[in-house]
């Protein structure tokens, strides 16, 4: 099956490494108002740039690993104010300090830093630590070079916040310890290095941190930023930008499968077999929740139900919508607490959020505090709210509801999990009132048709996407009609008299 996917963007990674009878590695936390991987802790890095390039580099294997190299020490230069260079013991810190800012700035380039300085970058001084690429899923993709390397002596590290909010030195098991413990979303390849650190560091650290077929550029299925939550992406008949939606398995010893969503037989095989390898493990599946009933979400119960031979249960709603497509098995109520064993335990909270679907629920995991949380909020592009069905008054609702929850991150059906949950929330409500404040102003100027209204409000949207933009434009106009803002009159809207004097 070939799955369409944005191509991926040449990128490289840095973890930092200090005291070597007490290693401490250093991890960066990125923004919560970043498009990609929003509210993530990571190591320092970004993407290529195409004067990296120019940049010599000394002993390295070939002229793309020079550009690689080039770029994480840029990256690492511009994130922290570290420096890896040869010579970089006798650069005075003050000079070093004033040409980041310089850098950052774009008053001054990273080569001209260089060669000011005297400085070589030597790819001695970095040790390969894989290279992984995002998996097709994702809007935004990245085929990202991974290395190690030791702090100079002398030089600290200072973030400047902006993409990065702060940055910590921590010894990798207790890394481990606060991602076990749900406080830091880690992607895979972050997560991998970090448990391969706190095993030691020795002379094959690189022979370990490629040991999986990820770490050398196969295609990541299993992803897992949180503890027992496992992310699996299947691809769906969806709405672009999304190509896939994510099915979740959630909890260890005993699990629950969350909306097991794709319609194609291949998809469906891989599905099952990541499960089975789960079930070889001594861990037992429970049943099969619904978030609601899309078909980009119930693709695959009626297969997965028949191998696994498990329960289903969805809303009330969603049952008796099912038809015979397959057979809920049980409902979920509102508030209703699933909880799974172990160590540290997964609790399951029900929460009722019509506006996408008049039968949506989100599964918030208190412990963790992360919301799985369907087509409520999803990690590219905004949530169609298509009337009968959807209703903007419900939506809005909904989604201050779950604002009211303790979240630290979104676990969405596209894209991927997000932090800074309470940020994406009021985003994600803005953006609706904005373009509520937009489409009334339309009709206060004499838009009377949802035509007309799409005309001049979504000039940020390709034409092509105009029909879907109509049932947004009709959510919203459904919703003013409502408030009492709008009257509607055989397919015409104007604005109420009172509004506009």
């Amino acid at each position: 099956m070939t799955i369409p996917s944005a191509k991926p963007k040449d990128a490289a990674s840095v973890v930092v490494l200090r005291s070597s009878k007490d290693p401490h590695l250093y991890w960066v936390k990125r923004a919560d108002s970043l498009l990609f991987m929003p509210g993530v802790t990571a190591f320092p890095g970004g993407q290529r740039d195409s004067a990296d390039g120019e940049i010599p580099v000394l002993n390295s294997e070939s002229a793309e690993a020079a550009q690689m190299i080039a770029c994480v020490i840029r990256e690492l230069f511009e994130e922290t104010g570290i420096l890896i260079a040869q010579g970089i013991e006798h650069t005075d810190k003050e000079q070093l300090a004033s040409l980041r800012k310089e850098l950052l700035n774009g008053n001054r380039s990273f080569k001209s830093i260089l060669m000011l300085t005297g400085l070589n970058l030597d790819a001695n001084l970095l040790t390969p630590a894989g290279r992984w690429i995002t998996p097709p899923f994702a809007p935004r993709r990245f085929d990202t070079w991974f290395f190690l390397t030791w702090l100079p002596e002398g030089q600290v590290a200072e973030i400047i916040p902006g993409e990065l909010v702060k940055g910590e030195w921590i010894r990798p098991q207790q890394a481990l310890e606060h991602w076990e413990d749900g406080e830091v979303l880690l992607a895979p390849p972050t997560l991998h290095i970090i448990r391969t650190l706190a095993q030691g560091l020795d002379s094959d650290i690189t022979a370990r941190l490629t040991s999986v077929p990820e770490a050398t550029g196969s295609i990541v299925r299993r992803i897992e930023m949180h503890d027992g939550m496992l992310l699996f992406p299947v691809l769906t008949p969806t709405l672009p930008p999304a190509t896939h939606t994510n099915c979740y398995i959630i909890g260890r010893e005993e699990f629950v499968i969350i909306d097991p969503a794709s319609p194609y037989e291949e998809e469906q095989t891989h599905l099952a077999e990541f499960i089975d390898t789960l079930i070889a493990n001594g861990q037992r599946p429970r049943e099969i929740l619904l978030t609601h009933f899309h078909p980009d979400h119930v693709g695959g119960v009626a297969a997965l139900k028949r191998h696994l031979n498990i329960p289903v249960r969805a809303h009330p709603l969603t049952q008796k919508k099912v038809g015979d497509l397959f057979h809920v098995d049980g409902t979920i109520a509102d508030n209703e607490v699933i909880s799974l064993p172990g160590e540290r335990g997964w609790r399951l909270r029900s929460i009722y959020t019509p506006g996408h679907a008049q039968d949506h629920i989100c599964f918030f995991e208190e412990r963790t505090g992360a919301l799985v949380s369907g087509d409520l909020i999803v990690g590219m592009g905004t949530v169609v709210i298509d009337p009968p069905e959807g209703n903007m008054c419900d939506y809005l609702d909904s989604l201050r509801r779950v604002a009211e929850l303790p979240l630290t991150a979104i676990f969405g059906a596209h894209g991927a999990p997000m932090g800074g949950a309470h940020f994406k929330i009021q985003q994600y409500i803005s953006h609706r009132l904005l373009r509520e404040s937009n489409i009334l102003k339309a009709v206060e100027q004499g838009a009377t048709t949802i035509p007309e209204v799409v005309k001049v409000v979504y000039t940020d949207v390709p034409e092509k996407m105009h029909k879907l933009a109509e049932r947004s434009v009709l959510a919203h106009l459904e919703k003013l009609i409502q408030d009492g803002r709008v009257l509607a009159e055989q397919g015409h809207y104007k604005a109420l008299p009172s509004l506009t004097t």
